[in-house]
């Protein structure tokens, strides 16, 4: 299970004796006990006028969304209750929901001509109003699954467009031949899901590099948490600072690099330095990140040249030859990227690739 809210955030706030949190505290508890047990290529018509005046039709892939609502049980898949050719229910859960999984396929195919998670137009499947005050959302492996918060220190998790564009790249990555899920590979993997994450938001509201929050998760916090976010690209270490969930833990350098045996060797807490070397790399090349640092990235993830334990180094490196690979050796963007890595000290310096 891939997991938007990572487990040592969960624990801090299980352990709070306070009565004001008990709540939450409760909730905390519950959502770390819970073990959840675990695809027709639709189109559409684009119409269009060309120079001469004539009317143009596009064929273009489209979404095959279907909603489910597990009425605040810890049962998949839930009672159906949104297709794709249905109106909005007037539940806010389901329809962020769906309107989310169609933002992230509008973007993959915008930005990469990528038909949904496999590539090949599989349906994309949501459950929703999972658990009573479950204070996550995941990726099964199949569906996308969204708790409502408990209302103290989540609200419900369909609000955040990051968050479900997040947890949808699981799926892309484990399409593409995957990365372990533990350790550097594992961190690897939270980032990847964290760099589209971002730039599905950004794509969706026009941004630019500089213009970007580059947050993840923005909104999911009640206003009683001091925090933005989950976590932050461009500056990891500053998504929140609260008494208590305690400061953001990740690092953005390789001299933080936290070695530990939870959350599968700091998948949460590493990711900060690659996705730390993605905001650098998009920030000096600016303007819409999606379309160099990202197609980068991306063509990096789909080689199927990456070893699932392939740790920050070797990433790196498969990411300058992507860059070389589709802009020439010489490119502004490959000095880029260099340099991205040398940022957060997997390279030793700009010009080197490790």
């Amino acid at each position: 299970m891939h997991a938007i809210v990572p487990p040592y955030l969960l624990a801090r706030i299980a352990a709070v004796r306070e009565p004001a949190w008990a709540r939450a505290a409760e909730a905390a508890r519950a959502t770390l006990e819970t073990s959840p047990r675990y695809r027709s290529v639709r189109s559409r018509i684009r119409m269009s006028i060309d120079r001469d005046g004539a009317l143009v039709f596009e064929g273009a892939p489209a979404p095959d969304r279907t909603i489910s609502d597990a009425k605040q049980l810890e049962r998949l898949p839930g009672t159906r209750v949104r297709g794709e050719d249905d109106p909005p229910t007037g539940d806010t859960a389901v329809d962020e929901a769906f309107d989310g999984l169609g933002a992230t396929f509008e973007f993959y195919w915008d930005a990469y001509q990528r038909s949904g998670i496999d590539g090949a137009g599989a349906p994309l499947l949501a459950t929703v109003h999972y658990g009573r005050d479950y204070d996550n959302a995941f990726w099964n492996g199949e569906r996308m699954v969204f708790g409502d918060g408990d209302g103290e220190v989540f609200v419900g998790f369909t609000g955040s467009l990051s968050v479900i564009a997040h947890e949808l790249t699981h799926g892309v990555t484990e399409y593409e031949g995957g990365l372990d899920y533990q350790g550097q590979p594992g961190a690897l993997n939270e980032s990847l899901s964290d760099v589209f994450g971002a730039l599905t938001e950004q794509h969706r509201l026009s941004q630019t590099a500089e213009t970007a929050s580059w947050l993840i998760g923005e909104g999911i916090f009640t206003d009683a948490v001091q925090g933005d976010a989950l976590r932050s690209l461009k500056a990891p270490g500053t998504a929140y600072d609260d008494d208590v969930l305690g400061r953001d833990p990740q690092p953005a350098h390789m001299d933080g690099y936290v070695q530990t045996d939870d959350d599968n060797g700091g998948v949460h807490i590493n990711s900060g330095i690659p996705n730390h070397a993605f905001y650098l790399t998009a920030a000096r090349l600016g303007g819409a990140a999606w379309e160099r640092a990202g197609l980068i990235w991306y063509r990096t993830l789909t080689s199927r040249t990456l070893s699932p334990t392939a740790d920050f180094t070797a990433f790196a490196r498969a990411t300058v030859a992507a860059a070389e690979a589709e802009y020439g050796e010489e490119s502004e963007e490959v000095d880029a990227v260099r340099k991205g890595w040398a940022g957060v000290g997997v390279f030793d310096d700009g010009s080197a690739a490790g």
